[in-house]
């Protein structure tokens, strides 16, 4: 085998090595959903221990004897590193290291010596502290075996690849970003179908439709060069226009080239992203404003769902799947015309009616949720965009309910493969562009608060589902909360907005540091549990419930459930008790189930 190459089980990856994270590389970024999704590819990949699975590789330079720089594969490596850890592996010191950022390091030191309960200063990574924690979640929440997931690491295999010495490290990165080492799903897609249509102008309007779409932090209208907006879309750009039905509506308003009637191959189209049509304005295009919910990728698989009206089956929106859940759009021209055609009304669609994350004014660090159409304004120079609430008013009552409503399911379903609620309003808006939303999202969270069985007495603590806590946030969002005539909860108050909360959190702690234990029963019953984020939890430790109060108010103020039980503790002297968690947890029942 190449010197270069080598084939390491993950078990031993950090074995007799020392990994350098260099200091141009960014910040451990993973979240809740690559993480789930890495230990998931391990956990249901290696079946009674007779397979071997393949993770990727891992791009490295050997700066010295056994130490590595870190190229390409850091986020996949750092989370390893966290879950190897968590298992209980011993992991040698200084095993990973990062240049120059010293909160990272003494994070992974604290968490390698097992002491992470003292990880609650001011000087730690907070996201190398969330992903240890979204480990511990997901193992608690899933009922993992611990023991059975380190035996799979045995069978688990990373490909190490030292780039050869004296390479370019600039050059190097800057081909790896920008052409990438192999074509992505969707690009295999892509080319499928522009190989079943005949014409260039054909394939040249598919090409073009796919690569608009395929920019998913942006609104589409904007992607357009002016001539074809204008023909595309409305006179105000908020909806395509009546007369845009089917693929052929839509490369009629795709000019021709002169030399449509020469053979252009195929490759030549497939790779011409960055140039087909790019006179947009800078000045048109607000680039970082905006986030979405998913990715292109994720977006075929959910607008594949919406027009087959395939619902929640298992790999519908898959991504290991993505090739074959695709393969019926492209076995003729007129299936992958209908796909194509499909493709760019729910991408309008999508942009008008599912919220994204907004990055501008005072929260261009933090973002905040954001419910808004692209419409036209004319500045006395030139026509340009400005976003407004797509139900009324960005805060009006039913543009902030829908809002929040959507948020609520965002947080719940993290995973683009379980955010079957995306594709569920998709199949409405084609049907109906006038559906009422807030009727289909309700009725969605309670059917699924009801398929939860969570007035089973039987579930308790982790097994609570988290829809259970967030649509029960939501309701209390939307009507309000008042507790022997006193108001607790304004109904749809404007400093409130959901936060992506992963955490259950135990209001009187698993194991206090002063009083007595609870039993399980009334420890794990829904009455004395809240959601929070990871870092609150880790904030709140086994603090008691009058010390969270006191010391973290911020952190009550996450989750409405939680403020309803601060109040409870502050209304007399007995503070919380047993018996007020059991009749709060049913009150909370009671508002679930209407």
């Amino acid at each position: 085998m190449d010197n270069n190459l080598k084939i390491i089980p993950v078990s031993s990856i950090f074995s007799n090595v020392t990994y350098v994270i260099p200091i141009y590389q960014r910040n451990y970024a993973w979240g809740e959903r690559q993480i789930e999704q890495l230990i998931e590819d391990i956990d249901s990949s290696i079946v009674d221990l007779e397979n071997n699975y393949f993770l990727g590789n891992l791009i490295v330079n050997q700066t010295d004897n056994n130490v590595y720089e870190v190229i390409d594969g850091q986020q996949r490596l750092t989370t390893l590193f966290l879950l190897e850890n968590y298992l209980g592996m011993n992991l040698p010191k200084d095993v990973v290291r990062f240049e120059a950022r010293e909160k990272s390091n003494r994070t992974l030191t604290m968490i390698n010596n097992h002491n992470n309960g003292e990880l609650l200063d001011e000087l730690v990574s907070v996201e190398i502290l969330a992903g240890y924690q979204i480990i511990d979640n997901y193992f608690k929440s899933k009922d993992i075996d611990k023991n059975q997931l380190k035996r799979k690491l045995e069978k688990v295999f990373l490909v190490r690849v030292q780039v050869p010495q004296g390479i370019d490290l600039n050059h190097y990165f800057e081909v790896m970003n920008t052409r990438g080492e192999q074509l992505e799903l969707h690009e295999i897609a892509k080319a499928k179908f522009l190989e079943v249509l005949d014409t260039e102008h054909e394939k040249k309007t598919a090409a073009l439709i796919w690569e608009k779409c395929s920019d998913m932090d942006s609104y589409i209208q904007m992607r357009f060069e002016p001539k074809v907006r204008k023909a595309l879309f409305s006179h105000d750009w908020t909806s395509l226009k009546n007369t845009i039905s089917d693929f052929d509506s839509i490369k009629k308003c795709v000019p021709t080239d002169e030399d449509d009637d020469h053979s252009v191959p195929l490759i030549t189209i497939l790779t011409e992203n960055k140039r087909l049509h790019n006179d947009v304005s800078k000045d048109e295009v607000e680039d970082e404003r905006f986030e979405s919910t998913i990715s292109f990728p994720n977006f075929l698989l959910q607008v594949n769902a919406a027009i087959r009206h395939l619902g929640e089956k298992d790999s519908t929106l898959d991504d290991k799947h993505f090739l074959n859940n695709l393969a019926w759009a492209w076995r003729d021209a007129d299936s992958a015309k209908n796909f194509l055609s499909h493709m760019l009304k729910c991408r309008v669609l999508f942009d008008k009616y599912i919220l994204k994350r907004e990055y501008a004014k005072d929260y261009k660090e933090s973002g905040k949720w954001s419910l808004q159409r692209l419409e036209k304004y004319n500045d006395g120079k030139s026509d340009k965009p400005k976003y407004v609430g797509t139900f009324g008013e960005e805060d009006s009552q039913n543009n902030k309910q829908i809002r929040t409503l959507q948020s609520c399911l965002r947080i719940t379903y993290t995973s683009p493969k379980t955010m079957h609620w995306i594709s569920l309003v998709l199949t409405k808006l084609l049907e109906n562009e006038s559906c009422d939303m807030i009727e289909i999202l309700e009725d969605y969270c309670q059917t699924k608060v009801i398929q939860s069985n969570f007035d089973d007495e039987s579930i308790s603590g982790f097994g609570y589902e988290r829809i259970v806590f967030t649509y029960l946030d939501y309701l209390l969002y939307k009507d309000g909360y008042s507790y022997m005539d006193k108001e607790i909860i304004s109904p749809m108050r404007d400093d409130w907005q959901f936060q992506f909360r992963t955490s259950v959190e135990h209001f009187y702690p698993q194991h206090p540091i002063e009083g007595v234990s609870w039993e399980s029963g009334d420890l794990d019953g829904f009455g004395n549990l809240a959601l929070i984020t990871v870092s609150g939890n880790s904030k709140f430790s086994n603090l008691p419930p009058a010390g969270k109060i006191s010391s973290y108010p911020s952190i009550i103020e996450q989750s409405l459930k939680l403020k309803i039980m601060k109040e409870l503790v502050t209304l007399d002297d007995e503070g919380w008790t047993k018996e007020r968690a059991n009749k709060h947890k049913e009150e909370m029942f009671g508002v679930l189930k209407g």
